[in-house]
């Protein structure tokens, strides 16, 4: 039994909870802008970053990555400083900027990261914004080289993809600068293994590389200066080079004692080169002694050119290797910074230039150097992209649902054949429905969201980047099996059979009619202008989105979804009662929700219209003769002439089991009787 009653006033009913639960919604912003500067560290917060006492010199960098090297009171070096929107580029779900500033030791550790600005939409939904500062935090301590990083934050629940973005920009950030000084390179060398060697095995293995220019050579290069050399086989210059920092290369070489006192006395984020020559010319010379720069060394690394200066240069006297060659120079030099890598190859170079009557001559002899696999720690394997780890790891829930959306396919291709059979029909309804609501919803968290669509649209307008939307896979999943539906079969795909909070909708009032609730016949006038209410409500949401996105997601919490299916009812109270006055008037009104407010319904209603087929039989006598399916129709979608509204139909397919059944269909039945009567 239906009874009169103007509906009107329940509307009104859930305007008014709606209403209430504003100022709790206002609570849930986080008040950064969204238009974003990168944050830029002060003194105290570099300071606290690297926890160490202030002052600390920051000096910003622009080459070979931007952001700004943290230097101690002493001059120590401690590391650099970068941000996220700077480097990374790191935007949300929504395309919305996101800024972290991270800080990176010469170790390639991350000694902090704090979170700076934020404006990404997704964040704001049932998060505090210390949540999210202290997810940021968490990443203190972790080791960038480690291949393991299994005791860093991985996610928020029930905001995993916006928190596992920023766990991949604070990663991508971390992993560019300590790239950048060389920490990656550096952090490679292996420190511990040791094996004796005599100077031929060292060669032999690569630990001391060489390059040499004979006396014959020089005097023809030379053979116009005012000194020519004396054209023989000996060395003009032999020169031979190493990187002492293994210590199967460095101990050696030096021996323990020199060895350790090298070592102890290097940087952290600088390299000791070997450097030793003997014939006519030197590598040092003697401009250094004024300059302070050996002007005749140099370091190459890509197209680098990496000048070498008397600051922590050490004269050698004697190697400890047994069978070296009787070099007439020994030297140690300081390399690093500026983004050299010494695990990479690089060239050292010597340069002689006499005069000669044209001008100068110059000539290089040079060693192009790469230290060797076996002096190097493996690499760390190749870091799986952010959205490749979450198909991985939600493998189990994305066969499943996989399954069920086969099963939804079948259920609609073979619709005709189903709802031919009424209790075939019920059964797969509710039993779909059930496992919509329990396992997609409360269970794995897969209730799509108007959100969702204007962080789409805002993607493709700020930079769309699929890799944010596969970060989700169930989510992405059902975008994609609801993009595609709308081509075949309209909005109904989603709304009637995938929306957990649709599928509470119904299951309820199906509950509630058991129970013998009366149902309110809505006047189809009335019923057609309260569509109103949810078509102005989308337009409203993505208008809002251009100017404020976090104004815009508080309009969006008209949509109970949040409250009812991502944070099952435990929430601030003026949400928990706004949903129960939506279930409420559902139980009068089914599907109420869903037939008034709904403004993700709205927004796939409007491309729904470019749907290809059209799936639902009716007859001439729909409308005029009968009018069965219009008062059965879950959501109202077919109005008295007998005609169904592609933009309000769910699917539910009541309407095919009516039209299918020859004991309740007035033209089935007159047909029936029309063939039994005697000719």
């Amino acid at each position: 039994m239906k009874s009169a009653f103007h509906p009107h006033r329940l509307a009104a009913m859930v305007v008014l909870a709606f209403l209430c639960a504003l100022p709790a919604i206002a609570e849930t912003r986080i008040g950064f802008e969204s238009d974003i500067a990168p944050a830029v560290p002060d003194t105290p917060l570099a300071a606290e970053m690297f926890d160490v006492p202030l002052p600390v010199t920051i000096v910003r960098t622009e080459s070979p990555v931007p952001g700004w090297q943290i230097s101690a009171r002493d001059g120590t070096l401690l590391g650099r400083i970068g941000s996220s929107w700077e480097i990374a580029g790191s935007v949300g779900y929504s395309g919305r900027p996101i800024d972290m500033l991270v800080a990176v030791d010469t170790e390639a550790r991350i000694t902090a990261a704090r979170l700076m600005q934020q404006s990404e939409p997704i964040l704001t939904l049932g998060l505090t914004k210390d949540d999210i500062i202290g997810f940021v935090q968490g990443f203190e301590g972790i080791d960038l080289r480690a291949p393991d990083k299994s005791d860093a934050p991985r996610f928020i629940s029930r905001a995993t993809v916006s928190t596992a973005v920023i766990r991949d920009a604070i990663f991508r950030t971390g992993r560019t600068l300590a790239l950048a000084d060389g920490g990656a390179g550096v952090g490679r060398i292996d420190r511990l293994t040791f094996a004796p060697h005599d100077w031929d095995s060292l060669v032999r293995i690569g630990g001391v590389q060489s390059g040499s220019m004979t006396m014959a050579e020089a005097a023809e290069i030379f053979a116009e200066t005012a000194n020519p050399p004396t054209p023989s086989g000996a060395y003009f210059l032999d020169l031979n080079v190493a990187l002492l920092d293994p210590p199967e290369i460095g101990r050696n070489l030096l021996g323990e004692r020199v060895y350790s006192g090298v070592m102890g006395d290097l940087p952290a984020d600088r390299v000791a080169l070997f450097v030793a020559s003997r014939g006519l010319y030197s590598h040092r010379g003697l401009e250094w002694r004024n300059s302070g720069v050996f002007d005749r060394l140099s370091v190459i690394q890509n197209a680098n050119r990496y000048p070498i200066t008397d600051q922590g240069y050490l004269r050698i006297d004697d190697l400890a290797i047994s069978g070296a060659p009787d070099f007439k120079e020994r030297s140690i030099f300081r390399i690093g910074g500026n983004g050299f890598d010494p695990a990479a190859p690089f060239r050292i170079e010597v340069s002689a230039t006499p005069d000669a009557a044209r001008g100068p001559v110059t000539a290089t002899i040079g060693v192009d150097y790469a230290l060797p696999e076996h002096f190097l720690l493996p690499p760390p394997p190749r870091q799986i992209p952010l959205w490749e780890e979450m198909w991985q790891r939600k493998r189990p829930a994305i066969v499943a649902l996989g399954v069920m959306l086969t099963v939804l396919t079948g259920i609609l291709l073979f619709q005709d054949s189903i709802t031919r059979r009424p209790l075939l029909w019920r059964r797969l309804r509710l039993g779909f429905l059930t496992v919509t609501l329990v396992w997609l919803g409360w269970g794995v968290n897969a209730q799509l969201s108007v959100v969702q669509v204007v962080a789409f649209v805002q993607s493709l307008l700020s930079g769309f980047r699929w890799e944010t939307f596969l970060v989700e896979p169930l989510i992405f999943m059902l975008w994609s099996f609801v993009a595609l539906g709308l081509l075949f079969w309209g909005r109904g795909v989603f709304c009637g059979w995938l929306c957990p909070f649709g599928a509470l909708q119904e299951l309820t009032n199906q509950a509630a009619q058991k129970l013998g609730v009366k149902q309110i016949a809505v006047p189809f006038g009335l019923h057609q202008r309260l569509w109103v209410i949810k078509y102005t409500l989308f337009i409203a949401i993505l208008a809002i989105s251009f100017y404020s996105m976090k104004d815009a997601l508080i309009l969006a919490e008209a949509e109970p979804f949040k409250t009812a299916i991502s944070l099952r009812m435990v929430r601030a109270w003026p949400f928990v009662a706004f949903v129960l006055v939506i279930l409420i008037a559902g139980l009068f009104i089914e599907r109420f929700y869903c037939r008034y407010i709904c403004p993700l319904g709205a927004a796939l209603a409007i491309p729904a219209k470019l749907k290809i087929f059209d799936w639902l039989r009716r007859r001439p006598q729909c409308g005029r003769e009968c009018r069965l399916c219009e008062p059965k129709c879950t959501v109202g979608a077919i109005d008295p002439l007998g005609r169904i509204n592609p933009n309000e139909c769910v699917l539910c397919l009541r309407c095919q089991v009516i039209y299918n059944d020859p004991t309740t269909c007035p033209t089935l039945k007159r047909r029936a009787r029309a063939q039994k009567a005697p000719s």
